[in-house]
């Protein structure tokens, strides 16, 4: 079982698919850790908790928390800033913002209430330090972490 996880993590290190890049590295880690293997272990899971983290996959991040712990390493809190740091409810109304859609085009996207949208665009312009849509979509483009959708007419 630890040659086909090392042999995952080599292929997917050349690879475009860093989600499944991390969840190989955990993995590989956990089966490191339950081999004993401490330096190595922790090696693939801090590793795969960046790669997770870069990801927003949450899950991810949590698995390799545990694992690291399960070591005796405790590792730091997610961002509190940044694209990272986005909700899934944060991270679906700034994408809907930057295709030009207004609060209430959103609210109906989402079928949520337009005092939402408006509580999430405030949490994210925090988070991002920004203070308008337009450098919404240049502070995510530019960490490259969200795509910026083109808006289609329904």
């Amino acid at each position: 079982m630890l040659q086909r996880l090392r042999e995952s993590v080599t292929v997917l290190e050349s690879s475009p698919a860093q989600l499944e890049r991390a969840r190989s590295q955990i993995a590989y880690g956990a089966a490191l850790r339950r081999a004993h293997a401490r330096g190595e272990a922790e090696d693939q899971l801090r590793h795969g908790l960046d790669l997770a983290a870069r990801c927003c996959a949450q899950p991810l991040v949590t698995q390799a928390r545990h694992e690291l712990l399960a070591l005796g390493i405790r590792t730091r809190r997610t961002a509190v800033s940044g694209p990272a740091s986005l909700t899934g409810g944060e991270r679906r109304v700034a994408l809907l913002a930057i295709e030009g859609r207004t609060n209430r085009e959103i609210a109906q996207a989402l079928f949520v209430t337009t005092r939402d949208v408006e509580q999430h665009l405030t949490k994210t312009y925090r988070k991002l330090h920004i203070t308008s849509r337009h450098a919404l979509r240049e502070a995510l483009a530019a960490d490259g972490s969200l795509t910026a959708v083109r808006r289609t007419d329904d």
